[in-house]
């Protein structure tokens, strides 16, 4: 794992200043401490800070092809290098070292554009291709692995794999994106292709860009998209038979290193079924590693020990405080942008206690998306019934003057929640989806505003994301759109970036093995009901896995990494929160009504409501722009 940099000149030759690409180089060292490169020629620059993986003595970065015309600057593993460096040796390609960077070198000179399509794993990287005067920018399909660029006014293509090394460049235009402030307060995150600069972008998952020397604009072009084709029919046990199957297969590619692996374990289903698996393909015990919180209804541990004792794992605890909140300055440091998932407190503990003995670890993230074990899923479906029994134009009318009317109760179990309940069924599917995945309902973000900020967005709103992702989407079955919908906001904007920034932080690689694209193209294509059957979601993985782990962890309720925020705002952070919101900080920036957000802070803190989600996302969007000063206008 690593991280990559680079200026391009679009327009002509100038050669990028040295002391800018190192200082944009020195900003992700934490993501390669190993070593690091530059390589500066009329016209580009590269940049490159290695976590040596694979091939330790070679493999240098930028690498360069063996006529010196190809260079490359790469962040990810590519698994199947091995056998793609068989099949260009054939081709007649020659190969100097045993690392998969190589094999793009020469994938690209075989293949062109083409090449990421040969590519199985996650991976970031830029070429440069001095014959055809060009840069060739592609992201993996899912998003594991960020690049984030800008092309600047003055004809430089700017890139980097975090946000932090384009800001390193005293040539950034910091003008702020309005939309992307909506999609933050909306969703708790800024969602692809945007950042908190309108004038920098993510590459999207599953993309390429290719910009050439003279060209004003780059070439964007989506090379993958998860399918869901359905497949042949099966019966529940062969597909049962055939999960196991794939699975170990992803977890088997993913343990070639030449350092020290391990894997989160966390006591739920998709950690624990890839522990299972490394068991079974491992001599030596698995590396294993677990959070636990003082706070019992938060604390898996107990779970994550079942399975390390059935594995005879070399598993480790570490216990986190139920006010482990010393991070907040520090997670605002490493996600450059608004970043509201509160869980990212303890995925950065467990990342640190990992790195204490390996330098690579798997992770079972993305198994809920895959086979659709969210809760919000079954709750969905069951919405999604009562609306297809009534036309909308019926519909809407009806339950909008019910939700309107009906008090709020969002400290109660959503089954009691009848006011979120007729917020849904007064919608389409699509915008039902983005009402119960929003941290703040669209009433409270025209509320937290201010008319500046009312007047730049136009009307416009983060209901546009989903709806343009449901317009691409290769399916309209209710349940694979949604999953669809998931895959193309929640998890790479936030599951993904979630571990990439913790794991970064304390230089550890974490490969994804449920994220496989060949098996998810094939889990994509299953049926709806062996993913969500009866009310229990996962039902295949759980149903596969069975004679693998215990009942009680394949079928107790989902926890994940939880955090009490409520009590924070009311005890140990109530202090900073009024300083911070109230007391300058977010009134300087002239985004937001202060008279609501005061409401919202004495609602919390007196204890008639709680309002703790979206007090998170403003006191991690202070936190986030407190040294940046923004403008709406420039």
């Amino acid at each position: 794992m690593c991280g990559i940099a680079g200026i391009f000149d679009t327009t002509g030759l100038r050669e990028p200043d040295p002391g800018v690409l190192a200082a944009m180089n020195q900003r992700q060292f934490h993501r390669g401490p190993d070593e690091g490169g530059v390589h500066i020629e009329p016209g580009i620059g590269l940049a490159h800070r290695r976590l040596s993986i694979i091939d330790l003595a070679s493999g240098q970065q930028p690498m360069f092809s063996d006529d010196g015309k190809l260079c490359l600057v790469y962040n990810g593993e590519i698994y199947n290098f091995r056998e793609l460096a068989k099949e260009l040796s054939t081709l007649g390609h020659v190969f100097k070292t045993n690392c998969d960077t190589e094999v793009i070198l020469y994938a690209w000179r075989q293949w062109g554009t083409k090449c990421v399509e040969h590519f199985r794993g996650m991976f970031a990287f830029a070429l440069y291709d001095q014959a055809q005067q060009s840069v060739f920018l592609a992201r993996d399909r899912f998003g594991i692995k960020p690049l984030f660029y800008s092309l600047f006014t003055d004809g430089q293509l700017v890139f980097g794999s975090e946000l932090k090394v384009l800001k390193a460049h005293p040539g950034l235009c910091r003008l702020l994106e309005p939309r992307a402030v909506e999609d933050y307060f909306a969703l708790g995150y800024i969602p692809e292709p945007k950042t908190i600069y309108r004038d920098v972008h993510k590459l999207r998952p599953g993309h390429t860009l290719l910009i050439r020397r003279g060209e004003a604009m780059p070439d964007q072009h989506q090379y993958w998209d998860i399918p869901f084709t359905p497949g042949s029919m099966v019966t529940e046990a062969d597909a049962g038979e055939e999960v196991r199957a794939r699975v170990r297969e992803a977890v088997q590619i993913r343990l070639v290193a030449d350092v020290p692996l391990g894997a989160f374990l966390s006591g739920g289903v998709d950690s624990s079924a890839v522990v299972a698996k490394m068991a079974q393909l491992q001599n030596e015990p698995v590396n294993t590693c677990a959070i636990g919180f003082a706070l019992k209804q938060f604390n898996e541990t107990g779970y994550a020990a079942q399975v390390a004792e059935r594995y005879q794992t070399s598993h480790v605890e570490h216990q986190v405080d139920s006010d482990d909140f010393d991070l907040l300055d520090e997670l605002a440091a490493l996600y450059d942008e608004p970043y509201a998932d509160s869980s990212a407190i303890p995925t950065y503990r467990v990342c640190q206690l990992a790195r204490q003995r390996v330098k690579v670890a798997l992770s079972g993230d993305g198994g809920d998306e895959m086979f659709a074990g969210y809760r919000r899923y079954r709750w969905h479906m069951n919405e999604e019934r009562l609306r297809s029994t009534l036309p909308l134009a019926v519909r809407r009318p009806i339950f909008s003057v019910l939700g309107r009317l009906y008090p709020k109760a969002d400290w109660a179990p959503r089954v009691f929640r009848a006011k979120t309940t007729f917020q849904a069924l007064a919608c389409n599917s699509v915008q039902a989806y983005l009402h119960s995945v929003s941290i703040c309902s669209a009433e409270q973000r025209r509320a937290m505003f201010s008319p500046a900020l009312q007047s730049e967005l136009q009307g416009y709103s983060v209901a546009s994301v989903f709806a343009e992702h449901a317009t691409n989407s290769p399916t309209d079955d209710p349940l694979s759109l949604i999953q669809y919908l998931d895959m193309k906001t929640y998890l790479v904007g936030d599951i993904l970036t979630k571990v990439d920034r913790a794991s970064m932080a304390h230089s550890l690689e974490v490969r994804v093995p449920l994220l496989d694209h060949k098996l998810a193209e094939w889990v994509s294509g299953l049926p709806t009901s062996l993913k969500l059957h009866g009310g229990e979601g996962k039902y295949i993985l759980k149903k596969a896995f069975e004679p693998l782990l215990p009942k009680d962890i394949l079928y107790r309720p989902k926890m994940g990494f939880s955090v009490p925020l409520a009590n924070w705002f009311r005890g140990p952070l109530k202090e900073r929160l009024r300083r911070d919101l109230l007391e300058g900080g977010l009134a300087d920036t002239g985004l937001f009504n202060q008279q609501y957000l005061e409401r919202l802070v004495n609602e919390h803190q007196s204890g008639r409501r709680d309002h703790s989600a979206p007090l998170w996302s403003l006191l991690m969007f202070q936190a986030a722009v407190r040294d940046d000063h923004f403008s709406l206008t420039g």
